[in-house]
């Protein structure tokens, strides 16, 4: 249970031990949840005493005598103003005008219950000051993480570009100063070299521009009903000549027929990052089986295997971040924009679905991806403030971020 501090500011004793007694067992329950907030009660009898109890301990609420001996309660506002304090306070007065209101709410205060008023009277005030301090400090909790995250995602995409622009600009250093001679044929590594370099920038571009539309919502969904197997048939056409210059064989295990409603686009991209992976990280020789699993009423399994390098289980753990790639001597030479799986993972959200993933060192990795026949519309695929939902949920990190059971 959540604990708040409450200051009673009053002048008159009778008043202060009225407001303890009210409070001081008094439980609130957050309106739209099973939250509850208890609180803890210190009393005062001056505005001197209370901005020195504000300086030396935190202060959540506060309940503000408006006229006192001494300094009155407007003087009191006026200095928490200057301080911007973080508490609510709440005004009591005998003199319950407009013009009071006015001039209380102009130096920062949250509400005002006039005297006398009743434990209930109180205890509603309590209740309403309570769920918007709690509801604020969230969003500035949330818009903090928002800021870490932002300055964390420009940090890692700087990074990302830093390195092949810089191998492209030692590249052409070596070319604009003829070091190799005057034979352009033995530029040809050092050309090759910077296509690669390029085309590894384009695809990373092309991923954060896949990212942002999934996340933004700006990518119009056309949502129809079609076979996913002759997607699943193209896809692998595409990555024929890749995986037959290493010797990979594809293979494709499913119905002749699977019907679902999707965007033809996003399993597209969904399919073509989790082959691509499997090509990738696997062992010349090797083996892609895809598993199109369509035994259950509401929902179609795809499974894509690899016999590659695999993963341990800390690494496999990481796989549906933005931006992480698996790096250790197997992986060093292996391009990535390390946003393939954190889309696909976004997918699988629109779909009411969830992506997994299993593995093993030097035997292979499964990645499951399981989807709704039927794509809900993107409204019904997220959250009221706009997030990316799933049905179900497995292992998740403090950020929402599917892991899948390993």
């Amino acid at each position: 249970m959540k604990r708040l501090r409450i200051l009673v500011v009053e002048d008159e004793p009778g008043m202060r031990h009225g407001i303890r007694r009210s409070l001081e067992s008094y439980v609130a329950i957050l309106p739209g949840s099973s939250d509850r907030v208890a609180f803890d009660l210190e009393a005062v009898g001056s505005g001197e005493e209370a901005l020195a109890r504000v300086e030396q301990a935190g202060t959540d609420l506060m309940l503000l005598d408006y006229k006192m001996g001494g300094i009155s309660g407007l003087d009191v506002l006026r200095e928490l103003q200057k301080k911007q304090a973080d508490l609510l306070v709440i005004m009591i007065t005998a003199f319950a005008t407009i013009e009071t209101a006015v001039q209380a709410t102009r130096f920062g205060a949250f509400d005002f219950i006039a005297k006398p008023f009743t434990p209930d009277e109180l205890k509603q005030t309590i209740a309403k000051a309570t769920n918007h301090l709690i509801t604020q400090r969230r969003a500035r909790d949330l818009e903090r993480e928002r800021r870490r995250i932002r300055f964390e995602f420009i940090r890692v995409l700087g990074h990302e570009l830093k390195a092949p622009l810089g191998a492209i600009e030692s590249y052409l250093d070596v070319m604009s100063s003829h070091a190799l001679g005057n034979d352009i044929n033995q530029y040809s590594t050092i050309i090759s070299r910077c296509r690669a370099r390029s085309e590894g920038m384009r695809k990373l571009i092309a991923d954060l521009l896949d990212m942002t539309r999934f996340e933004s919502g700006q990518k119009k969904r056309e949502l129809i009903e079609q076979d996913i197997m002759e997607i699943v048939r193209a896809v692998m056409e595409a990555h024929t000549i890749t995986a037959e210059d290493r010797g990979i064989t594809i293979n494709l295990n499913g119905p002749h027929q699977c019907m679902m409603t999707v965007d033809r686009t996003e399993v597209e991209i969904m399919l073509n990052n989790l082959v691509s992976n499997a090509i990738k990280y696997n062992r010349d020789q090797g083996t892609v089986d895809i598993t199109i699993e369509d035994d259950e009423e509401d929902f179609v399994t795809f499974a894509v295997a690899d016999t590659g390098i695999g993963l341990t289980e800390d690494e496999a753990a990481r796989l549906f971040h933005e931006f992480v790639r698996i790096k250790n001597e197997k992986t060093h030479n292996i391009p990535g924009s390390g946003l393939g799986l954190s889309i696909v993972k976004k997918i699988a959200d629109l779909y009411r679905g969830i992506a997994t993933v299993e593995s093993e060192p030097n035997v292979g990795t499964t990645f499951r991806i399981r989807l709704a026949r039927h794509a809900p519309a993107r409204s019904e695929a997220h959250g009221d403030d706009g997030s990316l939902v799933a049905a179900r949920t497995e292992r998740r990190d403090e950020y929402g971020h599917l892991l899948g059971p390993i």
